[in-house]
């Protein structure tokens, strides 16, 4: 049976830190929904209604698309080892780029990571947890180093040329503001 949480208590910061995976939900008004798999060492809960992730280069860059429109986010993490558990956090988001005064602030909670684009700043207004009993069970074997040898070879110059040909527009065509 779920259960609604107006905060993100001791026992909820636990276990989303005890995961190794979250993934992120958000949609413009009009256009694709996005959901992307999230790992390495770059999510902080940062009080109990707020929490922020860094988010390095990818393939696209759709939550920063979105959150110009909607700030409306959901974030999930599910338990793939031990207890089964689901748990949502549900709020709204802003996107801190790096010529944003709170970049450093924000920035220095996290392992320096080649290719960090933005970091995502969300107030948590409900967590919401399930039972997570149909999740298979998935051993941990490892973090993939790949892509941060992929942003060392490309450089800082190399990975800002990326974002402008790559991460500039949108699956639905619109225009993203970039670091």
């Amino acid at each position: 049976m779920g259960k609604k949480y107006d905060a993100i208590s001791t026992r909820h910061k636990e276990f989303i830190e005890s995961q190794k995976i979250f993934f992120v939900a958000t949609a413009a008004p009009e256009g694709r929904v996005n959901l992307s798999p999230k790992g390495m060492d770059t999510f902080r809960v940062v009080d109990e209604n707020r929490v922020v992730w860094l988010n390095v280069t990818g393939s696209s860059n759709e939550t920063a698309a979105h959150l110009q429109e909607s700030p409306r986010m959901t974030i999930m993490f599910a338990a793939f080892e031990g207890d089964p558990k689901i748990l949502r956090l549900y709020g709204y988001a802003k996107t801190v780029y790096r010529d944003d005064p709170k970049w450093e602030e924000l920035f220095c909670m996290f392992p320096p990571l080649p290719g960090a684009r933005q970091i995502f700043d969300m107030s948590v207004d409900l967590v919401y947890t399930s039972c997570g009993m149909s999740v298979p069970l998935f051993d941990y074997v490892s973090e993939r180093n790949d892509l941060n040898i992929w942003a060392q070879k490309k450089g800082e110059e190399g990975i800002k040329r990326f974002w402008k040909e790559r991460n500039g527009i949108s699956l639905d065509g619109k225009p993203i503001k970039m670091p």
